[in-house]
């Protein structure tokens, strides 16, 4: 079946300059608030740690929440390796709370990248003994639901104390994704009760073709889940409309994609991960290709990555094309 495009959303990184990292933060909250302007649904920030993208992306989006009024604000995906799961669920209890409920945190699990080259600084007494797995993201939930994390509660002297995560913020714990790119992450995900956030990486199963496995994924996914078809799949690929670009994008455009086309139906490192192709073309183009695939077809939620290392007025032009014309295309209209 063919659904028709209800949520449209986007996904950057935020880069920054490490001499001046306020520049680039600053250029992702105007980012954000431009895609609330062109109607978008949802904007999405991506963790990258020890690296000069966003480190904090619930530090940004508590400052996006006080720059837009409509457009939900998202993580895809914060890796709960790096995090207390009781900090992180005050965190963010409270930038949902500012936003007026508008919070779609995405995660995923274990240990972070390269751990033996960070554990002296993260868990300089606890790795052997830390938990990476799927019970850390359950026991984040249990901490946002609001279920009791201390014995301590009531009134002290002139202190009162709760039993649960303050702020407390009824309905964010419905609202929280999981970002899976296996069979088994992905039925996992649909298990528990989590959203489906699928992006342009997933590892190999029966075959090597991309498009093919993340059909595979998504199904499984949907007959898993207690809501069917109902349930919640947002798709995260590379798409680069060229309609209003000029001479000079279109080219830089096309030299980005040849250059990460050579890893497209290879399976890589140990977990054979397959990578999507980059779409880039006018709308018409790229609307004709997602449509025609085997997995787009099954979502009604996209947030589409802008390319890591591009411009601000790339990122302008790529989200007005987005918004303009190829959403329109898909089916969609955008959010007043």
């Amino acid at each position: 079946m063919t659904r028709r495009l209800r949520s449209l959303g986007f996904l950057t990184i935020g880069l920054f300059d490490r001499d001046d990292p306020r520049a680039g933060h600053e250029t992702t909250l105007s980012i954000i608030e431009r895609g609330e302007d062109l109607g978008f649904d949802s904007a999405w920030l991506r963790d990258r740690h020890l690296q000069y993208g966003i480190s904090s992306p619930v530090a940004v989006l508590a400052a996006a929440s006080q720059r837009t009024s409509r457009i939900r604000l998202g993580t895809a995906v914060i890796p709960l390796g790096w995090e207390n799961p009781l900090r992180l669920a005050e965190d963010l209890a409270t930038v949902d709370v500012l936003s007026g409920g508008r919070l779609e945190p995405g995660f995923s699990v274990g240990p972070p990248p390269r751990l033996d080259d960070v554990a002296a600084a993260l868990y300089p007494d606890t790795v052997e003994h830390e938990e990476f797995g799927y019970e850390r993201l359950a026991r984040l939930r249990r901490f946002i639901s609001g279920e009791p994390v201390s014995t301590r509660a009531g009134i002290e002297g002139i202190e009162e104390f709760s039993e649960r995560v303050e702020p407390h913020s009824p309905g964010l714990a419905e609202r929280l994704w999981y970002g899976a790119g296996s069979a088994r992450s992905a039925a996992w995900a649909a298990e528990n009760g989590f959203h489906l956030l699928t992006s342009s990486v997933v590892q190999a199963g029966e075959s090597t073709d991309f498009d093919q496995e993340q059909h595979t994924q998504i199904r499984l996914y949907r007959e898993s889940h207690p809501a069917g078809e109902h349930a919640r799949v947002s798709q995260g690929l590379v798409v680069i409309p060229t309609d209003s670009a000029t001479p000079e994008q279109r080219r830089r455009y096309e030299a980005y994609a040849d250059a990460r086309r050579g890893r497209v139906g290879i399976p890589q490192g140990p977990r054979g991960l397959l990578f999507a192709e980059d779409l880039v073309g006018t709308a018409e183009q790229i609307a004709e290709q997602l449509l025609s695939s085997r997995a787009f077809p099954e979502v009604d939620e996209v947030a589409f990555a802008l390319p890591f290392d591009f411009a601000a007025d790339d990122y302008a032009q790529i989200l007005d094309d987005i918004a303009g014309r190829l959403g329109p295309l898909l089916g969609w209209a955008p959010a007043t």
